[in-house]
């Protein structure tokens, strides 16, 4: 007779574990959906936040550099200022050595000689007023140039070659001629096409004093009056305009060679004919070349 196996009431099968896991398997991904939009809104707020405060930051950085780039541009403005600045400091020093350079070793000597035509000017004067028929001779000079003169006027030519090459030595010759007459009534300035050195005072005398001197000097290192090296004009403007019979004016020409369509004999007639020979056998005005 066969035995009966016994069933037990709570026994599993391999099926049935394996339901039982697919089972909890998906209770877990239903769990982790209910919980996972609360996740990614977090971190959605958190990453729009740390966007902010990055965006935040990159504007406060560009203010930053647009500012820097501000302030280094006025720096390099303030740098190129200062430079141009001691550049022309440099160079308006370089001049004051080479004036003082120049005018040191002359000093001396510079200094008697100017008291000496004070003296002899002063002397000349006296001799007028004392004589009336005193006749000028050659010891009322000082290197050869007569001093009585009351009215100056510098006739200069402002050419190119001029300017470039001798300019300075144009400047040392109006100071020396300056100097040459301590006192003067009356001072005038034109290049050798009648231009005036001080437009202010076309037609009428520059009165002379310490200052106005200086001036003119001043005035000679930035005058650049273009002309065409031809002294004709300057001379005969100078004596028609500033020609009287009360007045003694000598002319000075200064100029380095000569440009025009007349010859030496036509220029000389020329001015011969405006500096005529006067009754008492003086010409109108005394003409000095400074060549």
């Amino acid at each position: 007779m066969r035995r009966k196996r016994n069933v037990e009431a709570f026994s599993l099968s391999f099926l049935d574990c394996i339901c039982c896991g697919f089972g909890a398997i998906i209770l877990l991904l239903v769990l982790s959906k209910i919980y996972e939009p609360v996740v990614v809104e977090e971190a959605e707020s958190n990453l729009e936040q740390l966007i902010a405060l990055l965006q935040e930051e990159l504007f406060q950085l560009r203010g930053q550099t647009t500012e820097l780039d501000r302030t280094l541009k006025v720096v390099q403005e303030d740098a190129a200022a200062t430079q141009l600045e001691l550049s022309i400091a440099q160079g308006d020093l370089s001049k004051v050595r080479g004036q003082y350079e120049a005018s040191r070793q002359n000093e001396e000597e510079a200094i008697d000689e100017g008291e000496l035509r004070s003296a002899r000017q002063r002397l000349t004067e006296e001799m007028k007023r004392l004589l009336p028929f005193y006749q000028r001779s050659d010891a009322d000079a000082v290197a050869g140039i007569p001093v009585d003169s009351e009215y100056i006027i510098f006739v200069i030519d402002t050419s190119n070659s001029m300017i470039n090459y001798n300019w300075g030595l144009v400047q040392r010759k109006v100071r020396e001629a300056l100097e040459a007459y301590p006192t003067v009534k009356g001072i005038q300035i034109m290049n050798d096409d009648g231009m005036y050195m001080f437009p202010d005072y076309a037609g009428r005398w520059i009165p002379d004093s310490p200052g106005r001197r200086q001036a003119i000097i001043s005035r000679m290192r930035t005058w650049f009056a273009q002309s065409d090296s031809n002294p004709v004009d300057g001379i005969q403007a100078a004596i028609e305009t500033y020609w009287a019979p009360d007045k003694k004016i000598s002319i000075y020409v200064f100029g380095d060679d000569f440009a025009g369509d007349m010859n030496i004999d036509q220029v000389v007639g020329t001015i011969d004919r405006r500096n005529r020979v006067q009754a008492d056998g003086t010409r109108r005005v005394r003409i000095h070349g400074v060549g």
